[in-house]
């Protein structure tokens, strides 16, 4: 018999206990960086949500699109402006950000999931008033325009997916108070989702493989204690800062756990729930 075959028997026959320990799991997914930008990536990926599906694990997705959004507002010579890591969004750039989220991106994932079987439908934070926003500042209070940061999530149209064989594809832009569009960060619109779900797992994908300590080795587990103490001590630092913020606001929001994971490896969202070794950072509260 083919080994090939046994092998494939064998991982399926121990994926059993996670399988069941899943069964009806809420599960928020950010998908970013490479899992996007690449096509056969982005199709795995897919294979792999609707597999999910399949096994009665609920996912909610919930993308960005920054380098996709670069691109269009290059191509409208619409100058970008950054201030601390957060796009300055005018109105003429807001009304792109919300074409190439909710059009393109959007699109773009829910076409490569029904490819594989699924039944995705996208979304985005504006619908059903998903995110009520507020206008978000920078680090020393600057204007940043139509950037939000959520003040409130209404998760009964997602619920009202969870409940059916529908997979929600959410783009990360919400309404403010006079009706305004805000662009959010998709890490911020993932942890918010996760928390008003009160989700079992909020995935971060990255390209990176998960929050190192001083060593650099890849940390499997952590607290929320464990986070505030690396960031002090300036373990955690740049970019990984915001994802373990992101992870500690979903944790205390009502999210039961937040691993940050390497997207770039093939199937990581499955190793992490379905087999005993997991693929990144798990943080508990």
């Amino acid at each position: 018999m083919n080994r090939d075959w046994i092998a494939t028997a064998r991982t399926l026959s121990e994926a059993l206990p996670y399988l069941q320990r899943y069964d009806g799991a809420t599960v928020v997914i950010k998908l970013g960086g490479h899992a996007m930008g690449d096509d056969e990536a982005l199709t795995r990926f897919a294979r792999d949500i609707v597999l999910m599906k399949q096994c009665n694990v609920h996912p909610v997705l919930v993308h960005g699109g920054g380098p996709m959004i670069n691109a269009m507002l290059d191509r409208l010579n619409i100058e970008s402006h950054f201030i601390g890591g957060k796009r300055v969004t005018d109105a003429a750039a807001i009304e792109v950000v919300e074409m190439v989220l909710s059009g393109s991106v959007n699109r773009r994932i829910v076409q490569a999931i029904n490819a594989q079987g699924g039944k995705a439908v996208g979304l985005s934070g504006k619908d059903a008033s998903l995110i009520q926003c507020e206008k978000a500042l920078g680090p020393n209070g600057e204007d940043l325009g139509f950037v939000g940061a959520p003040s409130k999530v209404n998760p009964s149209v997602l619920r009202t997916f969870l409940d059916s064989d529908l997979i929600p594809v959410v783009a990360p832009l919400g309404t403010g108070a006079g009706g305004e569009t805000y662009n959010i960060n998709g890490d911020t619109a993932a942890g918010a989702i996760a928390a008003a779900l009160h989700a079992d797992r909020l995935l971060l994908l990255t390209d990176v493989a998960g929050v190192k300590n001083a060593e650099g080795k890849v940390m499997t587990q952590m607290t929320a204690d464990d986070v505030h103490q690396m960031t002090q001590s300036g373990v955690i630092a740049g970019g990984m800062i915001p994802k373990t913020e992101t992870a500690l606001a979903a944790l205390e929001g009502g999210a039961r756990a937040v691993v940050i994971l390497d997207g770039r490896a093939p199937h990581a969202c499955l190793l992490e729930l379905f087999t005993e070794h997991g693929a990144g950072s798990l943080i508990r509260g």
